[in-house]
């Protein structure tokens, strides 16, 4: 045990050094507006409506020890009673339109819904047919959309960071289309 301790320590480290002044900015500007809207913190509630879970992964990198999404204050909920921001992914399949329609109904006033993902955008590769209804925009108001197939953990990032400026604006949108 002793020999192999010793040639840790003559070895040393041998990765690269890790470069996130850009994810860094990024957090702390959304910390700013957080601290400044949402008495510091924000609960978004993950709905998939369809999705192949690329989406999912990326969501799921934000939780990381490399992102950390919770040090800028926000987190994932279980319920949408408890939710300030209503995240979905995935082109809405017929059969998740009563299940999205229910949690955004759940959803205390003022509402956030973010489309995450070229499905959740525009319908994708699959648009609208007998089994989906289509974008999130068909059923639900859109405040911000995150395009990509799948969105990096940056450009997620950047979507919130959007999502959060446009907090202001929600009064009057809360009836589903």
């Amino acid at each position: 045990m002793l020999r192999i301790l010793n040639r840790v320590a003559r070895t040393g480290t041998l990765t690269e050094a890790l470069d996130d002044t850009p994810l860094q900015s990024l957090g702390i500007a959304v910390r700013r507006r957080l601290d400044a809207r949402f008495a510091g913190s924000l609960a978004i509630r993950h709905v998939d409506a369809g999705s192949c879970n690329g989406c999912e992964l990326e969501l799921h990198a934000l939780g990381n020890p490399y992102h950390d999404l919770e040090q800028y204050g926000i987190r994932f909920v279980a319920s949408p009673r408890h939710a300030d921001a209503l995240l979905v992914t995935g082109v809405v399949s017929r059969h998740m339109q009563a299940a999205l329609l229910d949690a955004w109904q759940a959803m205390p006033a003022p509402k956030l819904v973010i489309a995450a993902g070229s499905c959740a955008c525009d319908g994708g590769e699959f648009g609208c047919s007998y089994a989906t209804v289509g974008a999130v925009d068909a059923l639900l108001p859109v405040d911000v959309a995150i395009a990509g197939c799948p969105p990096t953990p940056v450009a997620l990032l950047k979507g919130l960071l959007a999502a959060l400026g446009r907090e202001g604006r929600l009064t009057g949108r809360d009836r589903p289309r």
